[in-house]
C-alpha cells in the first residue's frame, strides 16, 4: 500500500461519539481508490512497543480525489480512536492505501441493498454517491439502524439524494427510539426480515457488527440464491 501524506482540513462531530475527519492530501495530491475500500494508519498502543495498524472506511465518492472523508466512534481506550480524536484542523498526518475487497460490484441488472449498523454506514455513503453518479435508473436501497435520536446524522444528506434519485431509497430504524419518533422502531436485521420478501435479481452488502452480519447472511440465504458482501465492524 501506497504511503500517503496529508493535513486534516475539517474537523465536524456528528453526534456525542461520532466524528467526520476530511483529510486532504498533500503527497501525492490525489488519490484513486474504490468505493468502498479503506485506508489505514499506524498508531501508539500503550504497553507495545511498537504501533498498532487501524484501518478506516472512506465515506468519500472515489470522484473527489484531493481529499478523503473518515467517519469513526469515540472508543475509550481504543488506540485508533485515541488518536483520530487527538487531531486537530492543519494537523499533517500520513496513512497507507487504500486497500480492502469490499468494494461495489459492477452489475446493472441487480438491485441492490445496503444494510448497515453504526458507522458501517461509511463505506455505503461512498458506495451510493459513487453509484448515482454514473447510474441514476439501478435500484439502491439502505437500511440503517442505530440506536436512538441522539444517533442520528446524514439523514439530511440520504434524504435529498432520495429526492432527487427516485431509485435510491432510505430507511433509518432505530433500536432504542424515544417516544416521538415517528420513523422505524427495532433492529435493522428485524427492519430487512420485514421488508425483504424475495431476493431475486438482488444483490445484498452489510457492513456493522458481528451479529448482525451473521443474523442477515442467514436470513438472505435462506431467501434462495443472492451475493453477500460482508465487511465487519468491531
Amino acid at each position: 500500500m501506497e504511503s500517503i501524506q496529508a493535513k486534516v482540513n475539517q474537523i465536524k462531530d456528528l453526534t456525542q461519539d461520532v466524528r467526520e475527519l476530511e483529510l486532504i492530501l498533500c503527497k501525492p495530491k490525489d488519490i484513486s481508490f474504490k468505493a468502498g475500500q479503506f485506508i489505514s494508519f499506524d498508531v501508539p498502543k500503550e504497553g507495545y512497543p511498537y504501533p498498532v495498524t487501524r484501518p478506516y472506511s472512506i465515506a468519500s465518492p472515489p470522484s473527489i480525489s484531493d481529499r478523503v472523508l473518515l467517519l469513526f466512534n469515540l472508543v475509550q481506550g481504543g488506540p485508533g480512536s485515541t488518536y483520530l480524536y487527538g487531531l486537530r484542523e492543519g494537523d499533517p498526518v500520513s496513512f497507507k492505501g487504500p486497500a480492502g475487497s469490499f468494494t461495489l460490484r459492477e452489475d446493472a441488472t441487480k438491485r441492490i441493498l445496503f444494510v448497515a449498523t453504526g458507522t458501517g454506514i461509511a463505506p455505503f455513503r461512498s458506495m451510493i454517491l459513487s453509484q448515482l453518479e454514473r447510474n441514476r435508473s439501478q435500484s439502491l436501497t439502505l437500511f440503517w439502524g442505530v440506536r436512538s435520536e441522539r444517533d442520528l446524522y446524514f439523514q439530511d444528506e440520504f434524504q435529498d439524494l432520495a429526492d432527487q434519485y427516485p431509485h435510491f431509497s432510505f430507511v433509518t430504524t432505530l433500536s432504542q427510539a424515544g417516544p416521538e419518533w415517528t420513523g422505524a422502531r427495532g433492529r435493522v436485521s428485524h427492519l430487512v426480515q420485514e421488508r425483504v420478501t424475495s431476493v431475486r435479481d438482488l444483490a445484498v452488502y452489510l457492513c456493522g457488527n458481528g451479529s448482525m452480519i451473521k443474523d442477515m447472511t442467514s436470513f438472505i440465504q435462506g431467501k434462495g440464491l443472492c451475493p453477500i458482501y460482508r465487511e465487519k465492524y468491531y
